[in-house]
């Protein structure tokens, strides 16, 4: 019997007589230095834990709950004080706050993730209204060191691609 593997250079398949096991040799095809694997049986796999879906939905309970509570502290935050001098009109009429803003572009980047597209091509209209503005709050969320709840859960190479996304379509 032989021992056969492949060789991690250049990919051929190299037979070695069993005595080679365990041992170092060269490869014929690319003259490399390979490690014959020995023809002992190689320990079992560790296998994953299975996912604790309980924990997980605890988890998107408590996101969902925070967000919830960011909301309404935001809207609590953006009512004007009563003795405060009205604020200047925006410059267009229907734009959208800055937390506004950034509550609907958290939604968008959550509805991507989640692929709601209908809901976050509608949510998208929304924000890309706003040009510049949308800009500035994609660049904070995208420096954050801490993500915002809502999209902690997000790995974050996919949250990138969308705000770099959404971004060049704000252009």
């Amino acid at each position: 019997m032989s021992i056969t593997f492949h060789c991690e250079h250049c990919g051929k398949k190299i037979e070695a007589p069993d005595m080679a096991g365990g041992k170092w040799g060269k490869c014929p095809g690319c003259k490399n230095k390979v490690y014959v694997p020995s023809k002992e049986p190689q320990e079992d796999e560790l296998k994953l834990a299975p996912l604790d879906t309980i924990d997980e939905k605890k988890q998107k309970e408590f996101l969902s709950e925070e967000y919830k509570l960011r909301q309404e502290i935001m809207k609590e935050t953006e009512a004007p004080d009563e003795g405060a001098a009205p604020k200047q009109a925006a410059a267009r009429p229907g734009a959208l706050s800055e937390a506004e803003l950034t509550t609907s572009i958290i939604a968008y980047l959550r509805q991507m993730a989640d692929g709601e597209l209908e809901e976050a091509e509608k949510t998208a209209k929304t924000i890309l209204r706003e040009g510049t503005k949308g800009i500035k709050i994609l660049e904070r969320i995208a420096l954050s060191e801490i993500p915002e709840p809502e999209l902690a859960d997000i790995p974050q190479q996919v949250l990138s691609g969308m705000i770099k996304n959404l971004r060049g379509r704000l252009r």
